[in-house]
C-alpha cells in the first residue's frame, strides 16, 4: 500500500512523514523544501506476529518476523495553478496520480513563526485549494476521455453508455465536486478505475493541531471541527494528530514512547492511528502465515477469497491451488499449537471459494 502525504507548502506534511518513518527527510519554514518525493517505508504494527513468533519458537530457535508494511511518498507542497504547471504543480500531481490514498495534512494551528503561503490559517480554504487543482487535473483528463470517446463511437455504438458517463463525470467535476463523491453504478465504478483520477482516490484528513489543542483533545479547536464537518460530506476519514508531538517521540524507545502517549490519554501513535485509518479506508486486512521458518502478515483486500490471497505469496499457489488449512488466530493461540487446535476441530479445510477472514492463519495446499 502506498499513500501519499499531501498539502500546501509549510503546513507539517515532511515533519508529520519524518517522525512517522524516520526517513530524515528535510523541513523547514520555506515553500518547496520537498522538491523531490521522499519515501519511507514503515511497518504494519501487528502484535499477532510477535505472539505467533513465541508460538513457533523452538529453543533458541526464534522463527524471523515478517510485517506487512506501507509506503509513505512526502509529496511537493502545492499552490494554486499547479494544474497549470505552477510551481512544482505538473510533477506534484503525477507523483499523486502513483498512490492508493492520499494522506492531505491540514494546518489547524496558529504559530507567528511559522509562514503560511496564504497569511493565515484557514483549513477550507487549503482544502478548497488543492481539491480544485487536482479537479481541474481531472477535468482535462476526462475531456481527453470524452474526445476519444466520441470519435470511437463512430464505429462502436455500444460506446454510447460509457460517453454519458464521461459528460455527466465532467460536469461533475466542473461544479466543483471530486471525482469520488459522485454516485455510480458498479459499471461505472469501473471505469473510474480505469482512469486513475486523482479527486477519485481515497482521502484521509490529518488535522495537524499544535501540542496544546492535542494534549487537550482537539474538539475544542474550531479548525478541526470545521475539517471534521467537511470531511463527513465527502465520506471521507479525518486523524487528529500533532506532527510536532510525532516528532518528539520518534527517537523514543518503546517504553518512554508509551509512557508519553499513556499521559496525552493515548493507547498508541499517530503512525499506528494512521495505519489503522488507512486499512479502514481501503478496505485492508491481513492474513497470516507462521511456521518453524517464518512469521509474516499478508496484506488483502476485504472479501478475498483463498485462491487470490494464496496468489499474493506466489503465483503458483493461486494457479495450482489445491486447498487450504485454515485457523482463526484467536484458537490457534487459546489452544497453544496447531496440533491442539487439529485435535479439537478448530483447523478447517477450505476451498478456493472461501473468503478470508482477517486474522486467519493459512496454510495453502497446491500443485503446478
Amino acid at each position: 500500500m502506498k499513500l501519499g502525504i499531501v498539502g500546501l507548502p509549510n503546513v507539517g506534511k515532511s515533519t508529520l512523514f519524518n517522525a512517522i518513518t524516520n526517513a530524515g527527510a528535510q523541513s523547514a519554514n520555506f515553500p518547496f523544501c520537498t522538491i523531490e518525493p521522499n519515501v519511507g517505508v514503515v511497518a504494519v504494527p501487528d502484535q499477532r506476529l510477535n505472539e505467533l513468533c513465541r508460538l513457533y519458537t523452538v529453543g533458541d530457535k526464534v522463527p524471523p518476523i515478517v510485517p506487512a508494511v506501507i509506503e509513505f511518498v512526502d509529496i511537493a507542497g502545492l499552490v494554486k495553478g499547479a494544474s497549470k504547471g505552477e510551481g512544482l504543480g505538473n510533477k506534484f500531481l503525477a507523483n499523486i496520480r502513483e498512490v492508493d490514498a492520499i494522506v492531505h495534512v491540514v494546518r489547524c494551528f496558529e504559530d507567528d513563526n511559522i509562514i503560511h503561503v496564504e497569511g493565515s490559517i484557514d483549513p477550507l480554504r487549503d482544502i478548497e485549494t488543492i481539491d480544485l487543482e487536482l479537479i481541474f487535473s481531472d477535468m482535462e483528463m476526462v475531456e481527453r476521455r470524452i474526445a476519444k470517446t466520441s470519435k470511437d463511437l463512430k464505429g462502436d455504438k455500444s460506446l454510447a453508455g460509457e460517453l454519458d458517463f464521461l459528460k455527466r463525470l465532467y460536469d461533475h467535476l466542473e461544479s466543483g465536486q471530486s471525482a469520488r463523491t459522485m454516485v455510480t453504478t458498479d459499471e461505472e465504478k469501473d471505469m473510474l478505475k480505469t482512469m486513475t483520477l486523482l479527486t477519485a482516490k481515497p482521502i484521509i484528513y490529518a488535522a495537524n493541531l499544535s501540542d496544546t489543542d492535542f494534549a487537550g483533545g482537539p474538539d475544542s479547536n474550531p479548525h478541526y471541527q470545521k475539517v471534521v464537518t467537511l470531511a463527513n460530506a465527502q465520506g471521507a476519514e479525518v486523524l487528529p494528530i500533532c506532527a510536532q508531538t510525532e516528532a518528539d517521540i520518534a527517537g523514543m524507545d518503546a517504553e518512554e514512547k508509551m509512557l508519553f502517549l499513556s499521559d496525552l490519554g493515548l493507547d498508541c501513535s499517530g503512525l499506528d492511528r494512521l495505519i489503522r485509518k488507512s486499512y479502514h479506508l481501503l478496505g485492508l486486512m491481513s492474513f497470516l502465515t507462521a511456521g518453524e521458518k517464518e512469521v509474516r502478515a499478508w496484506t488483502i483486500r476485504q472479501g478475498t477469497p483463498a485462491n487470490k490471497a494464496a496468489g499474493k505469496i506466489h503465483t503458483d499457489f493461486e494457479r495450482g491451488f489445491i486447498r487450504a488449512q485454515v485457523v482463526a488466530y484467536d484458537d490457534l493461540i487459546r489452544c497453544g499449537s496447531l496440533a491442539a487446535a487439529r485435535a479439537k476441530g478448530l483447523v478447517r479445510t477450505e476451498g478456493k471459494d472461501y473468503i478470508v477472514a482477517d486474522g486467519d492463519v493459512i496454510e495453502f495446499l497446491f500443485n503446478v
